[in-house]
């Protein structure tokens, strides 16, 4: 770089370095329009993706699914399409659902709130089997199933579906505990819609009702209850330690007789171990199409049930089905419970109208107004709503 004889530099340098900062800064200026041009494709790039919540559903999976759901199928987990189309007051979104669903749906108060969810398919499950085809036909934003299908979670995900994971058993088969998970689950994944709180408080304060009358009942009075899950000429399933009708037991204060099986989910029994048990009351679920009577008539083949206490006392009660079979979780759950508890004792919850209880419930919780009829039905299933189900 030249400089003068005393140390300054040159017009000549001066002009130089001019000419190079100038190039420099040009040069920059260039690159800074060419990043910011990048930066406007990347975040065009960004918004046309589209936006996603993030939830971890009840199998511990992190999910991703769309902000905006429009087209939901359920596959295996059965009460939930009711709980659906409760919560959001409308069954518009569900496109697809189980036949046992379905059956339920025909047979009780949702098809009759919500019409629309009678046209959900079906043909696309049977069982946990899911022909992935079908349901891609569908065009479901999300698909629910149950988180004891792993394998039927993994094949979802592979075929390329939002797949959320519902659980019935994760909180010991509590069926007040479970509604609020799964509300609080959706309430997640559609927050415009989020019941969570308010589900929470009131199925909460129904139990802790139950529980203050019930509390202290003598061991040597509590009624020794029977749960007749399935029924048929082959087939007497019940409920162990394990299973729903030990917590539905335990929450009316009774005792469930059949709580030495420790096996999971139901249990085959013979009318030898009913005799030894002899309940003094019997729950149907509705999962079977039978009803007192044919325990009081002895109207199916093989089983004589004159000896039981619970027969001889005309003892023997057909559960509720209101928007599903309330022996497992769901919406009615609450009101089940205050049915349940009064039908065990009803000397203790005479004051408690189960049908008033019933439409405060759904008016106050989902905003459904309840005809006196419409509340009557949850506790008069028909008969045809059992159907749907297979006996291995």
């Amino acid at each position: 770089m030249e400089k003068t004889r005393n140390g300054f530099l040159t017009k000549k340098t001066i002009k130089l370095l001019v000419l190079m900062l100038a190039i420099a800064m040009t040069m920059m200026s260039l690159a800074a329009c060419g990043s910011s041009g990048d930066a406007a494709g990347d975040a065009a790039e960004e918004s046309a993706n589209p936006d996603v919540i993030t939830v971890t559903d009840h199998a511990d999976n992190v999910v991703e699914v769309p902000a905006e759901i429009n087209r939901i199928a359920v596959c295996d987990i059965f009460p939930l399409p009711s709980v659906l189309a409760v919560f959001f007051d409308s069954a518009d979104k569900i496109v697809g659902m189980p036949m046992a669903s379905m059956t339920a749906a025909e047979n009780g108060l949702l098809g009759q709130l919500y019409p629309e969810i009678l046209k959900a398919e079906t043909g696309y499950i049977d069982g946990s089997d899911v022909n992935m085809e079908e349901l891609a036909s569908l065009e479901p934003d999300v698909v629910f199933y149950s988180a004891s299908s792993a394998e039927l979670g993994d094949q979802l995900r592979n075929a390329g579906f939002a797949a959320v994971a519902i659980s019935v058993n994760k909180w010991d088969y509590n069926c007040i505990e479970t509604l609020n998970n799964w509300i609080g689950l959706l309430s997640q994944m559609f927050p415009d819609s989020a019941k969570a709180d308010l589900v929470e408080k009131r199925s909460n304060e129904m139990y802790d009702l139950v529980q203050e009358r019930v509390k202290d009942i003598p061991d040597e009075e509590r009624a020794n209850a029977f749960f007749l899950f399935q029924y048929s000429d082959t087939t007497l399933l019940t409920s162990g330690k394990q299973f729903f009708g030990q917590w539905w037991a335990d929450a009316i204060g009774a005792k469930n007789v059949a709580t030495e099986l420790s096996t999971d989910n139901s249990v085959a029994v013979n009318m030898e171990q009913v005799y030894s048990w002899n309940p003094d009351l019997i729950f149907m679920t509705n999962f079977n199409t039978y009803y007192p009577d044919d325990l009081y008539n002895n109207t199916v083949e093989g089983y004589d049930w004159s000896a039981v206490q619970a027969v001889k006392d005309q003892r023997v009660y057909k559960m509720p089905l209101g928007m599903y079979r309330s022996y497992t979780p769901g919406v009615d759950c609450p009101v089940t419970l205050l049915w349940m508890a009064k039908t065990a004792y009803p000397e203790k919850f005479e004051d408690i109208d189960v049908i008033a209880q019933a439409k405060d419930y759904y008016k106050e919780v989902f905003g459904i107004e309840l005809t006196d009829e419409q509340a009557q039905s949850i506790f008069a299933p028909v008969q045809s709503a059992g159907g749907g189900f297979s006996y291995q």
